[in-house]
């Protein structure tokens, strides 16, 4: 969190007009404490959610804080994910890369495959009724995608439901596309829970090397 707000600071003071940083920035630290008692228990290393939560319920509590100072919400929606992908540029490209080649692999789409059918279970979401629950898509004739996913149920939107985050919930799906494509993964995406649809439709595929984001 700490280093989101150093990657956010010029775009805070230059865009959303904010002085009074270091008092911005106490105040999102203390709201993240709150988001962190907030958070939901979704099976804990046994759930790859979990790594969604943990790694993206901290800019709810960046939008919060923004949103009580009048920052627009589309702003805070793009001071957030210049913000993340500066954050995962800072890591090494090989490792980004080698991700996402795991991501892609035959073994983690078995997992996929694995964890999607018991996310659908009663006996699952009645042990973890703020956990997402999804469906493995396989390609069909024609597709051009590898895999996909279909998600019918969404933490995040549970979360903002519960909390009063609905309006600034887009913001947070967003911030998919570049955590996909700074790790060499084209993401496709033409409709969300929080959008209104009755699921999100993700599609992925690998990017030509000389489209990788650098």
């Amino acid at each position: 969190m700490r280093h989101r707000l150093d990657l956010a600071e010029a775009m805070l003071r230059e865009r959303a007009h904010l002085a009074e940083i270091d008092r911005v920035r106490q105040e999102v630290m203390d709201e993240f404490q709150i988001v962190l008692t907030q958070m939901p228990y979704v099976g804990g290393a046994a759930s790859r959610m979990s790594d969604f939560f943990m790694r993206l319920t901290g800019f709810m509590a960046i939008s919060r804080v923004l949103r009580r100072h009048g920052v627009p919400v589309s702003m805070i929606g793009e001071i957030e994910r210049e913000t993340y992908k500066a954050q995962l540029l800072a890591e090494p490209e090989a490792e980004r890369l080698a991700s996402g080649r795991q991501f892609m692999s035959p073994e983690n789409q078995a997992l996929l495959r694995e964890q999607a059918t018991e996310s659908a279970t009663e006996s699952h979401q009645k042990e973890f009724p703020e956990d997402f629950v999804y469906d493995f898509v396989e390609p069909g004739p024609g597709d051009k995608f590898e895999f996909g996913i279909n998600y019918r149920a969404c933490g995040f939107c549970k979360f903002a439901a519960r909390h009063g985050d609905e309006e600034i919930l887009p913001n947070i799906c967003g911030l998919d596309f570049d955590a996909y494509a700074t790790r060499g993964i084209h993401l496709e995406r033409t409709q969300t829970l929080a959008g209104g649809a009755s699921h999100c439709n993700f599609r992925f595929s690998r990017l030509r090397p000389r489209h990788n984001v650098r």
